[in-house]
């Protein structure tokens, strides 16, 4: 289903996609290509206009599987009704797709990171196939991640394109890039803001260009908790596309309605949006997050008497895991003196045992990428301690 009622919104289906499915990805390596084909027609059957395919995993040969994948789709009336869109960030891979494809495709990606040499011959390369290509929003100097950067590049990219490779504008699709929001680093505060407003100034000053993006990045510090993430999708679709984002990879069967979300968490996706009350909506949103879910961890009671009368080491532990910096100088301070090892031998056990586990915590969803911040800042400023030591 769609964000909001009588949108125009395109959707690109991402779950054929090595490494965003885990299920297509193990059904590609064990040969299993009728399963991952099951998989395709369950996304058009939820509303996926376009079908993104990517087979770039180590132990899958690209070109092969991408080609035989093409091959078997066309022969699905259910699936070949809808376009393709040719994901890799292998070149090679993304010709073999080209010339097995049906009809008008589209290449995501090229970009001007290996210079406008490059970026020319490629775009001649999808201009001869007739597809229409994505343009990602990076150059010689990496990834854009400001407004000014975002605009800069496409504006580049465009007239490259447009005045040299003689590409049609309605063929040049723009992804500047969507990036995290909510991880609790001010630096990315702005992310969701910025590539809104480089939506509406691509559509007012790049004439015939279109622009899509990556949904799912937007959500990732939240990973684990559908329910935040769903909501965040849907409301930053919505403000995107009524400025004129025309498409995007999405789950489709996974957006709510707006009408359909608790207002409390709609107004927090706003803020968290709009970058409206700092970090301090990040906080808010992680107290939401633990009610919806209530598999947060839980914030540990920092009450004096009650901190001091823990064991020694799992005071290290519990500050690490639980992003407290209120006693770590003293008490690493403590632990090195009282059993008398070197600092290097601190680090790499209590230390390291901590933060093991919090990359266990994040990576069975019930960590936030902000919590996992605090974490390391903690792990931080323990470490600068031992060092003085």
């Amino acid at each position: 289903m769609l964000a909001f009622e009588e949108s125009n919104f395109i959707n690109i289906g991402e779950r054929c996609n090595v490494a965003g499915s885990t299920v297509f990805k193990k059904h590609i390596q064990n040969d299993n290509f009728a399963a991952a084909l099951e998989i395709a027609k369950k996304q058009i059957s939820e509303g996926a206009q376009v079908l993104d395919l990517n087979f770039d995993d180590g132990m899958i040969d690209g070109p092969a599987a991408m080609a035989h994948f093409v091959n078997l789709i066309t022969c699905e009336p259910d699936i070949s009704r809808v376009p393709i869109c040719i994901d890799s960030s292998d070149f090679q891979v993304i010709e073999a797709g080209l010339k097995c494809t049906q009809g008008k495709s589209i290449v995501n990606s090229i970009s001007l990171k290996e210079g406008e040499e490059e970026f020319l011959q490629k775009a001649a390369t999808v201009k001869r196939y007739g597809a229409a290509v994505v343009i990602m929003a990076f150059d010689e100097q990496g990834q854009a991640d400001s407004f000014e950067r975002k605009i800069g590049i496409c504006q580049r990219s465009y007239d490259l394109l447009v005045d040299k490779a003689g590409i049609d504008p309605t063929d040049i699709i723009f992804d500047p890039n969507v990036l995290t929001i909510g991880t609790g680093l001010s630096e990315h505060n702005n992310y969701g803001k910025d590539f809104i407003q480089t939506v509406e100034w691509i559509k007012k000053n790049l004439p015939g260009a279109l622009v899509s993006g990556g949904l799912s990045n937007v959500s990732f510090a939240f990973r684990g908790n559908k329910i935040i993430r769903e909501a965040i999708h849907s409301v930053f679709l919505y403000y995107a596309t009524n400025v004129g984002l025309d498409m995007g990879i999405v789950h489709a069967g996974n957006l709510p309605l707006l009408k359909d979300i608790d207002p409390l968490l709609k107004q927090l996706c706003d803020d968290l949006i709009w970058n409206r009350n700092g970090t301090e909506v990040t906080e808010q949103m992680l107290l939401y997050a633990e009610k919806v879910k209530g598999k947060g961890v839980k914030k540990a009671n920092t009450s004096d008497n009650d901190w001091n009368a823990k064991p020694l080491s799992a005071r290290l532990s519990d500050a690490i895991v639980n992003g407290i910096d209120k006693y770590i100088v003293a008490d690493v301070e403590e632990y090195r003196v009282s059993t008398d090892i070197e600092p290097i031998e601190i680090i790499e056990g209590p230390l390291l045992d901590a933060m093991g586990i919090v990359g266990d915590l994040f990576g069975s969803g019930k960590m936030f990428l902000p919590q996992v911040i605090k974490s390391a800042r903690v792990m931080k400023k323990a470490v600068a301690t031992l060092r003085r030591s």
